[in-house]
């Protein structure tokens, strides 16, 4: 039961590079410490606690995400958004607060989400570019690569596409849509002129699940592997042997939604 009276939603968009993922690690720079380490200045105590709706890996950046802080006294809502900003770095950025009832509860107010892994195949690639987007250079075939995104939408057991945990035993997830499309967010002289990106939305996903679909993907796509063997990782996950995840550096959590509000 959460003790303290006053709770507070805000939006939060970051840049993952600098951070070791949301979560606190032990001398580790993470999103959250970085939060708590402003908390801390701006009110002046460590009389505060807040989750995140998504626990991002280490390098992965968000643009649509939320945090939920708990204070034991009322807060100025007017000004607390614009202290906060002022003292987080660059790339750390809430966008918008909202005064909520002390039981709202934000894991549990997560519909779905939306992630997008970009990702190019260039022949020239441009170092400053590898800051947001994947290269992954010879012929692909696009047309296996989008059926075997479909291949992903539905309930599945992801336990082959996931960093497996000794204390999880429900490996099934439910993929709303999967598909890859063009992009058009990155422009300049030092990005590719194609860029692509595969989105995702589901309920919920596993440690790394978006990352090794996203490796499949491009096997596929390089004829590493055939697009049957999505579905019999599907079926018997234990006859494989997991796959490597794609970088980071390409993934962002693109939208959270929420109910209850």
């Amino acid at each position: 039961m959460q003790s303290r009276p006053y709770s507070y939603l805000f939006s939060i968009t970051y840049y993952g590079a600098r951070y070791k993922g949301w979560a606190p690690q032990p001398n580790q720079q993470t999103v959250q410490r970085r939060l708590e380490r402003v908390l801390r200045y701006v009110f002046g105590h460590e009389d505060f606690s807040l989750i995140g709706a998504s626990r991002t890996d280490a390098g992965v950046s968000c643009i649509g995400g939320y945090v939920q802080i708990f204070l034991r006294e009322k807060a100025d809502i007017d000004t607390l958004l614009p202290q906060l900003n002022e003292n987080l770095p660059q790339d750390i950025r809430l966008n918008s607060v909202l005064d909520v009832a002390t039981d709202f509860n934000l894991i549990q107010s997560v519909t779905q989400k939306t992630y997008r892994y970009y990702f190019t195949n260039s022949q020239a690639f441009h170092p400053f570019a590898s800051a947001f987007i994947v290269n992954v250079p010879g012929e692909l075939n696009w047309e296996a690569m989008k059926e075997a995104c479909k291949l992903f939408i539905g309930s599945h057991d992801f336990k082959r596409f996931c960093k497996p945990s000794e204390n999880k035993t429900d490996y099934v997830r439910e993929v709303l849509s999967a598909d890859i499309f063009t992009s058009k967010e990155f422009l300049g002289q030092f990005f590719p002129e194609e860029i692509f990106y595969f989105e995702i939305t589901g309920t919920g996903f596993l440690h790394h699940q978006v990352r090794m679909m996203m490796s499949a993907v491009w096997q596929i796509g390089r004829r590493e592997m055939k697009l049957d063997e999505i579905t019999s990782r599907f079926r018997f996950p234990e006859k494989f042997e997991k796959l490597p995840p794609a970088p980071s550096n390409g993934l962002v959590l693109w939208e959270t939604l929420l109910t209850n509000l």
